[in-house]
């Protein structure tokens, strides 16, 4: 049996998926939400309190994280496998739902290796984008897809 958590802290999750699919359902589950992620850091703090009910710190070293963030990845990328151009843009609901868990798998894992590597994602994402604004000075770049190296 759930524990029931304070009311201010009870919700529904409902998941629903539409269409032909083998794997539909409809369920409503009490869960509890102790704080709606309003930043990075809040997510990594819900992602610690989540690892350490479990007792799965001892599962989430860098390298373990690495690992199974590749593997999400992958997962994206296997819906789009042999789509074309459009038809990655413009996916069926289920579909798009599908992804939609894949990519917040991926956002896990990316944030729970970062909080273990005490790396906090949006400076580091700031500075990578200073980078990248040197190297691909737009006036320079636009419109073209090489790579920095590849400009006189």
């Amino acid at each position: 049996m759930w524990p029931t958590p304070p009311q201010e802290q009870t919700s529904f999750a409902t998941d629903r998926c539409e269409g032909p699919n083998p794997l539909a359902f409809t369920r409503s589950l009490p869960y509890r939400r102790p704080m709606k992620p309003q930043s990075l850091q809040h997510l990594a703090e819900h992602l610690r309190q989540f690892a350490a009910e479990r007792d799965w710190e001892q599962f989430h070293s860098p390298k373990n994280l690495a690992m199974a963030l590749s593997v999400e990845v992958a997962e994206i990328v296997e819906h789009f496998q042999w789509l074309t151009e459009q038809q990655s843009r413009d996916l069926e609901p289920a579909k798009r739902a599908e992804v939609e868990q894949e990519l917040a798998d991926a956002l896990i894992y990316l944030v729970r290796l970062a909080d273990q590597l005490g790396i906090d994602l949006l400076e580091a994402a700031e500075r990578k984008l200073a980078v990248n604004e040197a190297k691909y000075p737009a006036e320079r770049v636009r419109g073209s897809p090489k790579k920095y190296s590849e400009y006189d």
